[in-house]
């Protein structure tokens, strides 16, 4: 009777909790999923029954596939920079140097930051006019004329990728500095007296004890990054000439600048569903990392 009591008692704890995930997330869910099989506008009439022409025409459209490439080519050169630099950072924070606690802090803020500020930080230094990137290069003679780095299809998405991860960052290198406390450091006096160099001692002695917060900072930066829209948003608005134009933003247009309420869903739960599957995976590289180090 007890336990029924108590089982009874947690679902009426967690009912206030449930109620405002139907409201918040489910209820909207269910009405996008209904919508995506219209022809709905975003202001006028509901809309007819389609079935899933929304979503074949979406599929096989270019601009669609050409998005889900740019999408996937951002993600992953950002996130692979992140991890690199986030390590390295990592390894020097955990070094004993004079004003260590100070670099440790100042590292926080680009991360600390709100996105759209970040965003505005970085169209200021990337300014065609006056923007603080030109004239250094300029000034060390690695470029004769101001060039306008948003502006130009070429380099307006590695433009973009370096803000990013100068935003994010500083969140793989805290995860990886948290689990370099957990080294211990008598493997690593070992390995000196054996007489391993640095690369061999990160690869035999850091490296294991880093490959499960490193796998958990890859995925979710992963799927964090798969659906980026602000950073993108305030910066190039996807241009130019749609050469930045990620799937976030594609839903966006579709939806609220285009006024096609229906095909707008129905790209919104694509990305839904792409996401999921990240995220799928990212629970199962968890439960790997974690049966592996029990």
């Amino acid at each position: 009777m007890s336990g029924t009591w108590m089982t009874t008692r947690a679902w009426l704890l967690m009912l206030p909790l449930l109620v405002v995930m139907i409201a918040v997330i489910g209820w909207p869910l269910v009405d996008t999923v209904g919508l995506s099989f219209t022809d709905a506008k975003l202001v006028g009439t509901q809309g007819s029954f389609v079935g899933i022409d929304n979503y074949t025409k979406m599929l096989s459209s270019s601009n669609f596939q050409r998005t889900l490439i740019t999408t996937v080519w951002f993600a992953v050169i950002s996130v692979a920079l992140e991890m690199v630099i986030g390590v390295l950072a990592a390894l020097l924070l955990n070094q004993d140097f004079y004003g260590r606690s100070v670099l440790r802090a100042l590292m926080i803020l680009p991360w600390a930051l709100p996105t759209v500020v970040n965003a505005t930080l970085w169209r200021l230094i990337y300014n065609p006019e006056y923007g603080a990137l030109n004239a250094a290069l300029n000034q060390i003679g690695i470029i004769d004329a101001y060039r306008s780095w948003l502006g130009e299809p070429d380099t307006a998405l590695a433009a973009l990728i370096v803000a990013d991860c100068w935003k994010n960052f500083p969140l793989v290198a805290l995860i990886a500095l948290a689990a370099l406390q957990a080294v211990p450091r008598d493997i690593t006096a070992a390995s000196l007296v054996d007489g391993a160099g640095p690369l061999s001692r990160f690869r035999f002695v850091i490296l294991p004890y880093l490959a499960g917060p490193l796998m958990v900072a890859l995925v979710l930066r992963t799927i964090e990054a798969f659906k980026v829209f602000d950073i993108i948003w305030v910066m190039t608005r996807g241009g130019p000439a749609n050469s930045t134009r990620t799937l976030s933003i594609l839903v966006y247009q579709e939806a609220f600048s285009f006024q096609r309420a229906g095909s707008g869903a129905s790209l919104a739960l694509i990305v839904t569903l792409l996401v999921t599957v990240l995220a799928v995976g990212y629970a199962t590289l968890v439960r790997k990392t974690a049966g592996s180090a029990a």
